[in-house]
């Protein structure tokens, strides 16, 4: 049952306990289920919490954003956006670590996300997103639909999480400057 529009509930989210039990979760499920962001599966639930932890951690200090999509009490969705970039590139952020649960796909959660996204990278004054995404399997639909532009495709680039090699696709968006 796709859940009514209103019942989505959209945060910043911050290292409480709760939290980061739902992303661990979602990060092993997510592993489990072939997504390539960047474990290995199986992927140890305490492996998971370590990621997040430094994850919120840096996202207290400034450096990122981590992004949540609650329904009915869950976390079904959660997308990153990196925002500490070398000096030379105060005007870049880039996406990471784009999840939703695979019961809750189909949606329009990870749209809504990158939507928010790109709304906060524009208030910290970004105009340039760009992301990656696994070769197989990967989001490269939902970016394209979303008016990101393919700039390329390197092969091999990493391990699946059950194993064997798949290539990346680079996406990048212009933003306009915030008003």
């Amino acid at each position: 049952m796709t859940p009514r529009p209103e019942s989505i509930r959209i945060e910043t989210l911050t290292a409480e306990p709760a939290t980061l039990d739902a992303l661990s979760d979602l990060l092993v499920e997510t592993v489990a289920h072939g997504g390539s962001v960047s474990f290995m599966h199986p992927l140890a639930p305490a492996e998971a919490r370590a990621f997040w932890e430094a994850a919120l951690t840096a996202a207290a200090r400034g450096e990122r954003m981590v992004l949540g999509a609650w329904a009915d009490g869950a976390l079904l969705s959660t997308v990153t956006l990196l925002l500490d970039c070398p000096p030379n590139q105060p005007h870049r952020a880039e996406l990471a670590k784009m999840m939703t649960a695979p019961g809750a796909r189909g949606r329009g959660l990870a749209l809504t996300l990158l939507r928010e996204a790109e709304r906060l990278a524009q208030a910290h004054g970004r105009t340039l997103l760009v992301l990656d995404t696994a070769s197989d399997g990967g989001a490269a639909g939902l970016y394209e639909r979303a008016g990101y532009t393919f700039a390329g495709e390197i092969p091999d680039y990493a391990l699946k999480p059950h194993g064997g090699l798949t290539g990346t696709r680079l996406y990048y968006k212009r933003l306009p400057t915030a008003p």
